[in-house]
This record gives structure tokens, sequence and C-alpha cells, in this order.
């Protein structure tokens, strides 16, 4: 078990500095941001452009890790898979066969992305659209000897308001999720931070998934009670710019998910890969110092429990 981090928290810096400064503060993978060059998504980046990959730039790309003693535990492209319009949809579900590419290439076994959903249909109608797009891209996948993975973000409100924008966010969907895809290239990006702010047991779900934790990240998050109280389950629904709801991410030891149990229950189950830490904390962003500072705060409350 080792720690790393997602790749966009760090902005335009170029990828070989961005892997620099890992090594140098004790990280020993880096989760890299594949992104289009072009895109809507508020939280990305483009630090490998899968577009244009070449065998030289990986190369260049796995020296310039090895040198830094740095993994690259996987490839990210968080988007909407089910998208409703058919000409973004096929772009994003390229995108991610792109990344897949890359990710041979690059030798990583690891692709991470969202399910997403079609506000359009219901629940049921979106597992079938997701039964045939991912499918596709997880044979794809495993036919070149890569794992998808999913995080398990709600992002409720990303394409209608009041709508949770992906399919895959308790471990309820999980379980349809697997049902419809067994395919053991198929897996979780496991986040405890978006359980913790549900109110589920984001320790009891390990052991009932232990097969299917490819990869973790590291987010935390607070829940202020009163403000619980006031707004309900629903959250707040007149939300003011720099004013939070009921909950907020946190930095790893900020918040409250408890990470000695929770990484025990990943010893528990023979976890030994990465807890990668996905850096969203409001309170230390806004430059690259402050950034900084986060992930190296997040690094030493981890590295006691690993």
């Amino acid at each position: 078990m080792h720690l790393g981090f997602l790749t966009v928290c760090l902005g335009n810096m170029q990828l070989k500095d961005k892997a620099k400064w890992a090594s140098e503060n004790g990280f020993k993978s880096l989760e890299i941001a594949c992104w289009p060059q072009v895109n809507s998504r508020d939280y990305s980046s483009c630090d490998i452009d899968v577009e244009t990959l070449t065998e030289e730039k990986a190369e260049e790309i796995k020296k310039y890790m090895k040198d830094y003693g740095l993994s690259i535990s996987s490839l990210a492209y968080y988007d909407n898979n089910l998208d409703p319009d058919p000409e973004k949809r096929a772009y994003i579900n390229n995108h991610t066969k792109k990344c897949i590419d890359a990710a041979v290439m690059l030798g990583t076994s690891m692709v991470g992305t969202f399910i997403g959903r079609d506000p359009n249909k219901n629940l049921k109608e979106n597992f079938d659209e997701f039964e045939k797009v991912f499918s596709d891209i997880v044979g794809y996948a495993e036919s070149r000897g890569i794992k998808i993975i999913i995080e398990n973000c709600p992002m409720e409100g990303w394409q209608k308001e009041g709508l949770p924008g992906t399919i895959s966010f308790t471990p309820e969907l999980w379980e349809e999720m697997f049902r419809r895809i067994p395919s053991m290239n198929f897996g979780l990006n496991l986040d405890p931070s978006h359980l913790l702010f549900q109110l589920i047991d984001y320790v009891k779900v390990v052991p009932a998934f232990k097969d299917r934790i490819f990869h973790v990240h590291a987010k935390d998050a607070e829940i202020f009670k009163d403000k619980l109280e006031w707004y309900g389950v629903f959250n707040r629904q007149f939300p003011k710019k720099g004013e939070t709801g009921y909950w907020r991410f946190r930095m790893p030891g900020l918040g409250q998910v408890d990470w000695s149990k929770f990484i025990k229950a990943l010893k528990d189950v023979g976890y030994d890969g990465v807890i990668s830490i996905e850096h969203e904390d409001p309170l230390y962003e806004g430059s690259e110092e402050k950034v900084k500072e986060g992930l190296k705060l997040g690094y030493n409350h981890l590295k006691q429990f690993i």
C-alpha cells in the first residue's frame, strides 16, 4: 500500500514538474488526468493528451516517472458516458477508449471514469443504457489487459438541479452495476468521502466489495450537524456562492473519515494498492502553494496508517 495523488489539483504545471514535486514529498504514484485539451468539466486537466500520445512520448513519460521513483496508478477521465446527446456520448466513449490505449502504452493497468447519467431517462432505463455502453468499454479494456474503475461520486446537480449526475454512488447501485457487468476487469475507485456525507458506513462496504476495490481515493468530508438538521438530507435548495450546505470536502485528517479504521479494513481484505489523494478542499485552493500545503497535510496524516 502506498500514497499518491490525482494530478488535477496542480493545474497547468507540467506533468514532469508534478512528478518531481511528488517524488520530493514522499509520494510513490500519480493518478494522471487525461481529459481532452478542450472540455467543459470544472474539475479536470490534461496532463497527458491521449489524442496525440505516441509510443515515443509514452517512453519519455515512463522514463522520468521511473527516475523519480513513481508509478502511474491509473489514468483519470471522469465524464458522462451516458450523455443524452448521441454525438457527445460517442465522443466521450471514444475518449475513454483512447485512455485505455494510452494506459497500454504507459504500462499502467487502470483507467478511471464515471458512468454518468441520461437525465431524461429513469433509473432502470439508465442501467439499460449503462449495460450497452459499458459492455463495450469494459470488453475493449479487457481485450487490452486494462481494468475500468468507477468513482462513487453522486455528482448531484451535474445535469439537472437536484438530480444525482451518476448512477453509481451507493452500495445498492454497485450491486446492480456488477450484476449487469460481472467482468472482474470492472471495479471501484472507492472514495469514502462520498459515502460519509450520504450517511453510509464507508467501513462496512470494504469487505462487502473486497473483490471490486481496485483503486482508492483519499478525500475527506466534514458534516455540519446544525446545517444537516436545518437543510435535511436533500441539502440546501438555494445555495449561495462561498457558502456551504451541510457538508464540504476536506483534506484527509481534517474531516470526519476515520482513516485508521478505513485503511485497516482495506488491509484486512488484502488491498495493497494506492491510496490516492483527490484534493478538493476549498480551504487549500487558490494558489499552487496552498494546494501543495493541502497535499502535504493529507500525506502526513495518511502515512501513519500505511
